[in-house]
Order: structure tokens, then sequence, then C-alpha cells
């Protein structure tokens, strides 16, 4: 599994001009799932992302969690992060998971995700969204289930 996550102060997401959804301060989470990922990478990933502290406290530190801040996620499935791209110029994506596999995984971490007392907003599955967000900071992690 992997997971791209972006701190914002506001966020949204859109089909064909559409808002389908929007958040304020939180979290852009870009996921993919991979071949050989399972329930327990996302459980892993859901608690991390909720508890990660990215946030500044009153002393400027960043200390708090999306949890502390009161703060959403706006998970949207993004596929592309499985790229291989090191052999010639058209990245390949034989690494992620098959689009029903990949499916229920992304529905499942948002699930987890909200479990753990976070608001979740979604993009839509298998569409080709356009996604506007302010970076905050900019602050960006790296997620991936295969590094240790």
């Amino acid at each position: 599994m992997k997971a791209l996550l972006q701190r914002v102060t506001e966020a949204s997401v859109s089909l064909e001009g559409d808002v389908l959804s929007a958040i304020g301060p939180g979290l852009v989470v870009l996921v993919c799932t991979e071949k050989e990922d399972s329930a327990a990478d996302a459980d892993f990933f859901a608690r991390k992302i909720a508890n990660m502290r990215l946030f500044a406290d009153a002393d400027g530190k960043t200390n708090l969690s999306l949890l502390d801040v009161g703060g959403e996620a706006l998970v949207i499935s993004q596929f592309t992060l499985a790229a291989v791209w090191r052999k010639g110029n058209r990245p390949g994506f034989s690494a992620a998971a098959a689009p029903d596999m990949a499916e229920k995984h992304y529905e499942y971490f948002c699930e987890q995700l909200a479990g753990e007392g976070v608001p979740v907003k979604t993009g839509k599955f298998r569409s080709h969204m356009a996604v506007s967000l302010v970076n905050d900071g900019p602050a960006t992690i790296w997620m991936d289930s295969n590094e240790s």
C-alpha cells in the first residue's frame, strides 16, 4: 500500500465540473493498493494517519495529530502511485492491484480511517477527477508499506 499525505488548509475533488467532496483544514490522502496488500496494511495506515503529528501546536511545533486538531481527510484513490518508471519513458502500473480488489481495499481503508475518528470524504473510484488543494507548509509525507 502506498499513500501520499498532504497537509492542507482546504481541498476539494470534482467530477465533470461538479464538486463531489470538500474539506477544510486536514489532509489529502492519495492512496494506492498494490497486489500484495492486505487489510493489515490498511489498518496500520489508518491508525498511523489519524495519529501522525503533522500539525502545529501553540508553540508552532508539529506536535498535534489530525485527531487533535479536529481535521478532516479527503481520501482519493490513485493507482498511479504504483508507477514503475525507471525503464523507458512510459510508466508501467503492473504493481497496482486489479480494480475490483483495489476498490474494496480503498473502501475498507476509508472505513478504518473513519473508525479512528477522522471525518472522511472521498472522490469517486475509477473516475477522472480534478483535485484542488491549498498545501499548508507545504507538508507532504510519503508512506509505503514495503518500506521498513
